[in-house]
């Protein structure tokens, strides 16, 4: 029952996005590419933080993994668009399980910065292999509309069409993930980690399958953007993109796939806003570059002050509807912070007995 409650939502939202690329123009259609990239990134970070626990930054490390991935298939193999999504996002996963396997034992702020370690130093292989990955220019990628839509059909409405299906799928298979027997263990392990292991959770192997999950989200996102963007280059996926994933995460509402479409709505939207406003009034296109970057901590202040569960916990509490989770009315920040190794309980013993 779930799994067609969710299948039916997606295909209420399908038509409403149908709706809007035939009203809107060309550059709505791009924008609307560009939100479904950071709905996937988001969501499969929402599971990582909000329901297992685990804090990364570096989940625009395998964006880039998944956008270079593409590029290459399509180069070397010439590889269809069907085939290059789920390729790209499984390559991630596997460059996710090293990593989950790696940080398996690290919590809190030390798989954080071992995270962000990962999303400084991925971008750089490009530079130090221009033959394979086209160094600062990147590699080119080519996707054309299907021809039965016509010579005049716009191409941006047909990658609007590609990544918006892309993510309403990756959205109801995370859906019914979050609601199966494996969201049930990750809820476990987050709010308490030896409890879980002593009723028999595998705590180890729970981590690095989020990791994975997260993973494949995100270089599912990095081949969506390459397909949108004809481009992948370094410049593409600083830290600054790993940041902002996070941010969409936390002003969306960690825990909750919705919340990863506000978070998207507000990275993509306000800055083209902002950049705007301050070219209406007469700045410099050097320090109107500068704005959206202060926009976004006015945002996530304003979001923090007002929604401390983020934007979706409070629309919930807005609506007088109940939390997802026991723990999804706490505030992200304080969610984020409470996310350390809590000490087993021998330590406590030992502890008392001293």
């Amino acid at each position: 029952m779930t799994l067609a409650r969710h299948v039916g939502a997606a295909i209420v939202a399908a038509v409403v996005i149908w709706v809007l690329t035939v009203q809107l123009s060309s550059f709505r259609d791009y924008q609307m590419a560009d939100i479904a990239v950071y709905v996937v990134a988001i969501a499969g970070l929402t599971v990582l933080i909000g329901l297992s626990g685990q804090i990364s930054l570096g989940n625009g490390a395998f964006m880039a993994i998944g956008a270079y991935a593409t590029a290459l298939l399509q180069m070397h193999l010439n590889w269809p668009l069907w085939a290059l999504f789920p390729a790209s996002a499984a390559i991630a996963a596997v460059a996710g399980v090293a990593v989950g396997a790696a940080a398996a034992r690290l919590h809190g702020p030390y798989l954080a910065g071992a995270t962000l370690l990962l999303a400084v130093a991925l971008p750089s292989f490009a530079t130090q292999f221009p033959g394979v990955f086209g160094g600062d220019q990147g590699l080119s990628v080519t996707v054309t509309a299907p021809a039965a839509l016509g010579a005049t059909f716009p191409p941006t409405r047909w990658l609007a069409w590609v990544n918006a299906a892309a993510a309403l799928i990756v959205l109801v298979l995370l859906a019914n993930l979050a609601r199966s027997r494996i969201g049930r263990s990750w809820r476990a392990i987050r709010d308490n980690e030896t409890a879980a292991a002593l009723a028999g959770l595998n705590v180890a192997r729970l981590r690095v399958l989020a990791f994975v999950v997260s993973a494949a989200c995100a270089g599912l996102a990095g081949s969506m953007l390459a397909v949108y963007s004809s481009q992948v280059s370094p410049g593409s996926f600083t830290v600054t993109l790993s940041i902002a994933l996070l941010t969409g995460a936390v002003i969306g509402g960690l825990g909750s796939l919705a919340g990863a479409l506000w978070g998207s709505l507000v990275i993509v939207l306000v800055p083209t806003y902002v950049m705007d406003v301050a070219t209406s009034h007469g700045l410099s296109s050097t320090a109107a570059a500068n704005i959206p970057i202060a926009a976004y901590g006015v945002v996530l202040i304003a979001v923090m002050l007002l929604f401390p569960a983020g934007i979706q916990g409070g629309l919930r509490r807005f609506f007088g509807l109940t939390p997802l989770t026991p723990r999804a009315d706490a505030g992200p920040l304080a969610r984020l912070s409470s996310l350390r190794r809590r000490p087993p309980a021998s330590d406590h013993q030992e502890e008392g007995t001293t």
